[in-house]
């Protein structure tokens, strides 16, 4: 009775002793394999390349992310820039970037020496939204004969299409009218005019793809614009497209998620307008740009190396939207808003229009040079409104010298950051 009793406690105690010497155990493999982490991590970060853009110092594993302001993360490449100068480095995880800002670096750096920055990166944004080879669009595609063969493709076409020519002009002319009984029909009361414009420009886009404009109210087509400019804002921010360079956060929610579904809402409207195209189509006679690239997917039939297919035309419309929807129309967002700010400007600008053609006659190319101070306001909103604070990142294909700093070839990203001072010694707003 007494032996079972005393067997007890050293069967404990045994196996206490076992459970403390597994937990050492663990114990001691967490701390090593976390030492050795942080050892591979410092080492990474440290691999710097002599005179490599300065930046703030990056944390383990995370880098530089606490730099960054959620909602505003220009607001701290700004902070950078003041601190660090216009060219400066930062990082993601441990993906290095370099920022380029200020005229005289982007001059050097797109100007000088744009034989070395011909490249762009391979977004894994893209790559959510299926941008692979052959099938890159044509804004951000790899300069291989995929993108020659989608930008010799869309200069050819639009110009056909009336691009630059009186033809198209007509168009640009009767939109406005539209616009302007819109604008009008709100008199009287408050209103953002920002849905207006956005959907005249689109209108403009879409005579060029799709050979027709539509109604303001048209939901298929409000619903069209609304994706395109969801996807744009959240592809032009600089911390999203950052952090997709890290492999694991594609799949977190986040707004990388919000960007996909809004090119599925894109992709689908776009599928319907397609295949439209398809049932009443003469091959012929293209009349728009989608014809044009059916005709082409036709001809590339059987050719593996083409990039011509269905799913490329909707990545380029895409191109084409963002190219010209999203700055046009906040370009003129912009110009509203200097206008308002101005009445003394806008007075101006309305009496030398009045004067030289009348209220009548529209505006057009041919007049301009009958309009200096017209012209002279309209160059100076495009000097002080920033349309596109961030363009999609660049990669040096050699190591680049700009501005005393070296880029290494193809290390670093290379983000274009457009918010600078101005280079005319009156920088303030409108110096009409």
């Amino acid at each position: 009775m007494w032996t079972s009793v005393v067997a007890i406690p050293t069967s404990f105690s045994w196996l206490w002793s076992q459970v403390c010497w597994n937990n050492l155990t663990m114990l001691f493999i967490s701390v090593s394999l976390l030492a050795l982490a942080l050892l591979l991590d410092s080492m990474k970060r440290r691999k710097r390349y002599r005179r490599y853009p300065p930046g703030p110092t990056p944390l383990p594993f995370i880098g530089n992310l606490l730099e960054f302001e959620r909602k505003n993360p220009h607001n701290s490449i700004l902070r950078m820039v003041e601190r660090y100068g216009p060219i400066l480095s930062f990082q993601v995880g441990w993906k290095k970037f370099v920022v380029l800002s200020g005229f005289q670096t982007i001059k050097e750096a797109l100007g000088q020496k744009a034989e070395n920055f011909t490249e762009r990166s391979s977004v894994p944004l893209m790559g959510m939204i299926g941008r692979g080879k052959n099938c890159e669009g044509v804004l951000v595609a790899s300069c291989d004969n995929g993108w020659r063969e989608q930008r010799r493709f869309c200069i050819s076409n639009l110009k056909s299409l009336g691009m630059g020519k009186k033809t198209l002009e007509k168009r640009v002319c009767e939109e406005a009218g539209y616009l302007c009984a819109e604008l009008k029909a709100q008199e009287g009361f408050p209103f953002d005019p920002h849905d207006f414009i956005y959907t005249a420009v689109g209108n403009i886009i879409c005579i060029l793809a799709f050979g027709d404009r539509f109604e303001y109210h048209s939901k298929n087509f409000l619903n069209l614009l609304h994706s395109t400019e969801e996807f744009l804002k959240g592809a032009t921010k600089i911390l999203p497209l950052c952090l997709t360079y890290i492999s694991w956060f594609s799949y977190l929610p986040g707004p990388q998620q919000k960007m996909k579904k809004d090119w599925d809402d894109f992709s689908t409207i776009i599928k319907e307008i397609v295949n439209e195209h398809k049932k009443t189509r003469d091959s012929n006679n293209p009349r728009d740009l989608i014809d044009a690239f059916l005709d082409e997917i036709e001809k590339a039939e059987g050719n593996m190396e083409t990039s011509f297919s269905e799913q490329n035309l909707i990545h380029l419309l895409l191109d084409i939207f963002a190219a010209g929807y999203e700055t046009s129309s906040a370009t003129l967002i912009w110009g509203l808003l200097f206008m308002v700010l101005h009445p003394e400007i806008q007075k101006r600008v309305h009496e030398e229009i009045d004067t030289v053609i009348g209220r009548v006659k529209s505006v057009m190319m041919e007049d301009r040079s009958s309009l200096p101070y017209t012209t002279a306001v309209i160059h100076e909103i495009q000097r002080n409104a920033d349309i596109v604070p961030v363009v999609f990142p660049y990669v040096a294909c050699n190591d680049t010298e700009v501005g005393g700093f070296v880029i290494p070839k193809v290390e670093s990203l290379i983000f274009i950051f457009c918010f600078f001072k101005s280079q005319l010694q009156n920088q303030s707003l409108i110096d009409a």
